[in-house]
Formats: C-alpha cells, structure tokens, sequence
C-alpha cells in the first residue's frame, strides 16, 4: 500500500517536475538550514551516518528501483561521483524500496552504481519531507541545505550547483 502511494505521488511529482527547480535557499536568498542527521548501515552492515560527511558536498538522492525517472537520473550521480569526488563531493543514494536490500542489491550491481546507497524508511523520508521520487537533497560542507528538488533533477543547473558549492571553503560559509 505504502508502495502504491508513494508511486502515485511520483508520478504527480514527475508530473509538475518542469515547473520546479531550485528552492529558495539554493540561490542564496535565505539562510541555509541544517541538514537532519541519520544513521542507518550499508548492504555490508557499516554503519553510515550524514554527519560523517561533514566538510564534503554531499548530494542525498532518494530513489527506488521502481522509479522511472529516478533511473533517469542515476548514471548523472555515477558521472558526477566520478568527477568531482577529489574535490570533495559525495553522493549518498536512499533506496526507499520496501523490498530492501532484497531487490536493491542487485540493482546496484546492474547499474553499477559507484556511490554509497543505504535502504531508508519513513521516518528517513519524513526527516527530509519526501512526497515523492526522486527527490535530491544539496548539503553544503557545513552540513547545511543547499537546494532541494522534487522530481528529476535539471542536468545541468545541478552540475552547476554543485560546482558552486565545492568552490565555497568551509571557513567561509556562514
């Protein structure tokens, strides 16, 4: 059931993604908010913990085998990893599927996917205010949100984002 509504809410919000873009607080015209801290484990059973990527760019990517435009997107984050991990970027994926490792194992092997994943819950989701996927969260090295998008991520105005974002020194952030 829980399944089914989080579908329907992603199609909607694949629907109305056009008209979205960066929030407010991507732009620079309010105050940057702590991200939620989260601890949860990897398929290995390591724990993983936002907090622990604290001085990186982090960019926090809900998602589900599933979801369409949430494939759409995954080889961007196995390209932008690949690019911009010296500089100090980290992408951390969040299989919100209700299978778990069950059916995201093997969908990370097929993709290969070159980034950190970890299965989430409700309570992950709720932290974040996910309504639907995929949804990518923009931390900033002080631990801070950057810029949230709802539905597929505009290619290259998050390439930019993150650009900025690695080019801001942790000193310097407010």
């Amino acid at each position: 059931m829980r399944s089914q509504t989080i579908q329907i809410i992603s199609a909607m919000v694949l629907l109305f993604a056009p008209f979205s873009d960066l929030s407010p607080s991507a732009t620079g015209d309010t105050p940057r908010k702590p991200a939620p801290n989260f601890a949860t484990s990897n398929s290995s059973g390591i724990p993983v913990k936002l907090a622990d990527f604290k001085g990186k760019v982090v960019l926090l990517n809900f998602w589900a085998t599933w979801c369409h435009g949430c494939g759409e997107e995954i080889p961007w984050f196995i390209q932008y990893q690949d690019k911009y991990k010296n500089q100090g970027l980290a992408v951390l994926g969040v299989s919100m599927d209700d299978e778990g490792w069950t059916v995201v194992t093997p969908f990370v092997r097929e993709k290969k996917i070159n980034y950190v994943v970890v299965v989430g819950d409700k309570k992950l989701g709720d932290l974040f205010g996910l309504a639907g996927m995929p949804m990518t969260v923009l931390i900033d090295r002080n631990g801070n949100i950057a810029a949230k998008y709802e539905g597929v991520v505009n290619r290259e105005t998050c390439e930019k984002q993150i650009r900025t974002l690695l080019a801001e020194k942790l000193s310097t952030l407010r």
